[in-house]
């Protein structure tokens, strides 16, 4: 972990802030970095069964790339043609993979601006808690860039095509009320309340039926670019998965003695 990163682990629930405040969690190299090592390390611990990424500070959530820091780095790549461009590669796409992949839920709490990779990483996760005065700004042609960190994926997924093109193509904050008509919030909450109820959400995730959860990511990634009678034969594969789980028999135990289920995540 590093100072731009914090992570905890709240029983079942592992948070990870980006701690940057003073820089609006704008991610320079080592954020970066850190980041995506955290994110790939909380996705392949069992001891974690659900996410929570948030940013430190009321002013963002994340703004994306530390333009400071890039210009720099751009300088050196027209002098070495080494730095700024591997970024992608190296940074955004593994922890996007992560992110999106794990067999887990993930909850973005997005107080303030979610701009850039920043937003893109809120649109990985599987839900997103906002405040009030939370916004998203694709950004990226604005500053003469294209969509990365997986964009172009979800948030048609999330808004449609057309409303996607527009986003990314003519970039402008939408604000959360907008956010929460357009499909991009899960759910809306007065700032002061944000990180609480962000926390008990995502807790609430993290004591549910972990292995159903993860089957149902993987089945939505595997429907959005296979035919029905393949999705089909998935569907079947994941049921057998989940229904050899401890979780299933708990739960159906706990139906017939009409009690709360208390799930064991596998």
């Amino acid at each position: 972990m590093s100072d731009s990163v914090l992570y905890e682990l709240d029983g079942g629930l592992a948070v990870i802030t980006i701690n940057r405040p003073e820089a609006m969690n704008a991610l320079d190299v080592a954020t970066k970095v850190a980041l995506r090592d955290t994110v790939i390390e909380a996705a392949g611990d069992p001891a974690v069964r659900a996410v929570l990424l948030t940013g430190a500070g009321e002013r963002a959530f994340c703004v994306g790339q530390d333009l400071n820091e890039h210009l720099a780095l751009l300088k050196r790549f027209e002098e070495t043609g080494e730095g700024a461009l591997r970024t992608v590669a190296e940074h955004y796409n593994p922890l996007t993979r992560a992110l999106a992949g794990m067999p887990k839920p993930t909850v973005a709490a997005v107080g303030g601006v979610a701009a850039g990779a920043g937003a893109s990483l809120a649109f990985a996760c599987d839900f997103r808690i906002l405040s009030d005065r939370a916004g998203f700004n694709t950004a990226f042609t604005g500053i003469g860039l294209t969509a990365d960190s997986g964009a172009s994926w979800t948030l048609p997924r999330l808004v449609g095509h057309a409303k996607a093109t527009e986003l990314l193509m003519l970039p402008r904050t939408v604000k959360a009320a907008e956010a929460m008509e357009l499909g991009l919030a899960t759910k809306v909450v007065p700032a002061e309340e944000l990180a609480a109820t962000a926390r008990v959400f995502a807790r609430e995730l993290a004591e549910g039926p972990t292995v159903a959860y993860g089957a149902v990511k993987e089945s939505l990634a595997y429907g959005a670019s296979h035919s029905l009678d393949e999705l089909l034969d998935k569907e079947d594969e994941l049921q057998t998965l989940a229904g050899e789980s401890e979780d299933h028999r708990i739960a159906v135990r706990a139906f017939i003695a009409k009690e709360k289920p208390k799930y064991v995540g596998r």
